[in-house]
């Protein structure tokens, strides 16, 4: 049953990211079918989506046959079944191909094939042969794969593209074809001719309907959609762009001085049309175009910090985090002090760092260096506890218990305020340490003399 599930799953992300793509790409109808071998063009007058997949132009209201999906096709040409006939050289074995000659009509990304045939004269199998190429494009594979052994032998040949040439690298006579490929078994003269050519232009784009009444006839309908003529525009190149009403353009602010569509959209009928942005991901939107998901703070070069979306200039956080960046982490286990308190109680945790109140410093407040002098305070309980010497030496057990003091041996591990005192004995220096939040001791036992 899992895994049912994650097949469907699996299935949707796939024809969830098909249609973005194909929704990105909808600004002709040859851009739409490039864009992906699932890709269709809808050129009916009416559509508000124009690329999609089939699926998605038909659950908007496209209908049949207004949808433009081109799909490969295979054509046999010549397939002469006659005997099998000696080949040059004189001394080679006879050998027959069908088909001889065959038109493929190939759109890139999807895979045709076709079987090939390979007869000898002679009456007992045969190694399988080694199929030569010529004359194959770039991006264009062949392949080969065994059906059937002996003789006749049988092989499927696999033919696909990964993509249209771009424009810039091919002129227009060659882009797409049509390409001849010659195939040929190694060691005969014989040969199977392939010629392809690449589905990559729509049949409607060399059909334009100048001065079109669709476009108001102030445009050119191309593919079920109109290109305008300067300086007009709208989807039936009804506006001019010379002569936009006034009255029009306030209904487009968002105030009396404000600029028109927020000067990110331009105004149609008291209605904004938002610009579109190089990057497709990047959108504006809104009634004035005043919203983007892009314009947000960046935190380390990142939109929202990495740790957000943009939604109208406003970063909205991910959980666990806060900020005008989403910069800042609630997380607070780098402020926990020692006692379990956060900041030791002497401060705020913010960004996952503490802000003491003063005199307390430290990653977690835990130092007091400016707090009034308690190193002479507890000095004579920090001697009798460590070396029962000192002034309370003899009353150590009664006035000194309360302290929590531990035993160190050397000064380098205190923690906390350090405090170095002369012992009236024999004049050496011991060091304790003082946490006063936590009324945490530390004596250590080498003393300096």
């Amino acid at each position: 049953m899992v895994e049912k599930l994650l097949f469907l799953w699996l299935l949707f992300c796939l024809s969830w990211a098909q249609e973005q793509r194909c929704l990105q790409s909808a600004s002709s109808c040859d851009e739409c079918i490039q864009a992906g071998s699932g890709c269709a063009w809808c050129n009916s007058l009416q559509a508000h989506i124009r690329c999609a997949t089939t699926e998605k132009l038909q659950s908007t209201g496209c209908h049949g046959r207004h949808i433009y999906n081109p799909s490969g096709s295979i054509q046999v040409v010549k397939n002469d079944s006659g005997r099998v006939c000696r080949t040059d050289p004189a001394d080679a074995e006879p050998l027959l191909l069908q088909p001889q000659e065959v038109s493929l009509h190939l759109r890139p990304g999807v895979r045709e094939s076709f079987p090939l045939t390979i007869s000898k004269a002679i009456d007992h199998p045969t190694p399988e042969p080694i199929m030569d190429l010529s004359n194959v494009p770039a991006g264009v594979q062949v392949t080969f794969s065994s059906i059937t052994k002996g003789n006749p032998q049988l092989l499927q040949v696999s033919v696909e593209a990964a993509q249209c040439p771009s424009t810039s690298g091919a002129s227009n006579q060659n882009r797409t074809g049509p390409w001849s490929i010659l195939i040929t078994p190694r060691g005969f003269s014989v040969s199977l001719k392939l010629e392809i050519t690449l589905l990559c232009e729509c049949n409607c784009t060399g059909s334009h309907e100048e001065n079109s009444p669709a476009c108001s006839g102030q445009g050119t309908l191309v593919c079920g959609q109109c290109e305008c003529y300067v300086p007009y525009f709208g989807k039936q190149c009804q506006m001019n762009g010379d002569s936009i009403s006034s009255q029009y353009e306030d209904l487009c602010r968002t105030g009396p001085n404000a600029p028109v569509c927020s000067g990110s959209g331009i105004c149609v009928e008291g209605f904004c049309e938002c610009n579109r942005r190089a990057d497709p991901k990047e959108t504006y939107s809104g009634r004035y175009c005043e919203c983007s998901n892009f314009d947000c703070p960046h935190h380390n070069n990142r939109l929202c910090g990495g740790n957000g979306r943009c939604e109208c200039g406003r970063c909205m956080c991910n959980s666990e985090w806060i900020g005008s960046a989403c910069s800042c982490s609630m997380e607070t286990a780098s402020c926990m002090a020692k006692n379990q308190m956060l900041c030791n109680g002497r401060g705020v945790c913010e960004c996952g760092k503490c802000h003491c109140t003063p005199p307390y410093v430290g990653a977690t407040c835990e130092e007091c260096p400016d707090c009034v002098d308690v190193c002479q305070d507890h000095a004579a309980c920090m001697e009798c506890r460590a070396f029962r010497t000192g002034a309370k030496k003899d009353t150590c057990d009664r006035r000194c218990a309360h302290l929590n003091v531990e035993i160190v041996e050397t000064k380098d591990e205190l923690q906390g305020k350090l405090c170095k005192m002369r012992t009236a004995e024999d004049l050496c220096y011991f060091f304790f340490s003082i946490l006063p939040s936590s009324g945490q001791f530390a004596v250590a036992r080498a003393k300096e003399c």
